[in-house]
């Protein structure tokens, strides 16, 4: 994790409300409290959650009665976890031999260019998370872009945009005639 992960995961705005603390508590149940059920709960914490906020991991290290470094270190070991909030959606570009050789690190840098952002972060918007990923699996479609559980094969620039234009135009509140945003 780098210096700038780690200042990004102290500013995250995460509210411990009871509701959350409920969800916790299901969780560290079903794993009856064992520190040695720690990467399934972190795995159970995180399907619930979507990441792994710092008040979270503050919160299980009280309640497993293990130090937060303790928990840090196992977490950042393992790529899966991820400490900070993801956007609304998850773009995934495939770095695997075939999406490689036909561009995939072209597409990624225009990705990145676009949203402003760099693989593992988030558009201040929060609509947006980029990541890359080794293999999809979807080599007859190369180069490939996952958004959410939507794929997107034989990339080209112009395809990125289209898509990306798609997905802001769904995130935009509607406007009445009158101009007001409606809910």
């Amino acid at each position: 994790m780098s210096t700038n992960s780690i200042s990004k995961l102290t500013t995250q705005d995460f509210e411990l409300n009871s509701n959350a603390k409920q969800k916790i508590s299901k969780i560290l149940e079903t794993s009856n409290h064992d520190p040695k059920n720690l990467i399934q709960i972190l795995q159970d914490l995180q399907d619930e959650f979507k990441y792994l906020p710092e008040k979270i991991i503050s919160h299980i290290a009280k309640e497993l009665k293990i130090s937060e470094h303790h928990i840090f270190g196992v977490a950042t070991f393992y790529s899966q976890f991820k400490f900070i909030k993801p956007g609304k959606h998850i773009i995934r570009v495939c770095m695997g031999t075939a999406c490689h050789v036909l561009g995939a690190q072209s597409l990624l840098d225009n990705l990145s260019r676009d949203l402003g952002i760099n693989t593992g972060e988030t558009t201040k918007d929060d609509l947006f998370s980029l990541e890359s990923v080794y293999c999809l699996g979807c080599c007859a479609l190369a180069p490939v872009m996952v958004i959410d559980e939507d794929v997107y094969g034989s990339m080209t620039a112009a395809k990125v945009n289209r898509i990306l234009r798609k997905y802001r135009k769904e995130a935009k509140p509607k406007q009445n005639k009158s101009g007001a945003n409606k809910k």
